[in-house]
C-alpha cells in the first residue's frame, strides 16, 4: 500500500508533485494540469439557447444545439 511518503511524478514533465493531488486521481503537476485544462477550454463553444443562459458545448454537441437555436427550442430535422 502506498502511504503519504510516496512522491508521484508528473506524467508530462517528470517533476514530483504533492501526494494529495495524486490521491484524488490527478496524474500531472499543477502547472501541467493548468496547461491541459486551458487547451480543453479553447475547444469549447458558447451558445445561448432560447430562454436560457449561456452554456458551454463541445464541437460535437454544439452543432446539434445550433440547428434548433433559432427555432425557440423546437425539434428541427
Amino acid at each position: 500500500m502506498i502511504d503519504a511518503t510516496h512522491t508521484p511524478e508528473c506524467m508530462m514533465c517528470g517533476t514530483e508533485y504533492e501526494f494529495e493531488r495524486w490521491k484524488i486521481g490527478k496524474k500531472t503537476c499543477l502547472p501541467c494540469g493548468d496547461a491541459v485544462a486551458e487547451a480543453a477550454r479553447k475547444s469549447w463553444t458558447i451558445l445561448t439557447p432560447h430562454k436560457q443562459g449561456a452554456m458551454f458545448f463541445t464541437a460535437e454537441t454544439a452543432r446539434e444545439v445550433a440547428i434548433g437555436i433559432n427555432n425557440k427550442g423546437g425539434l428541427v430535422k
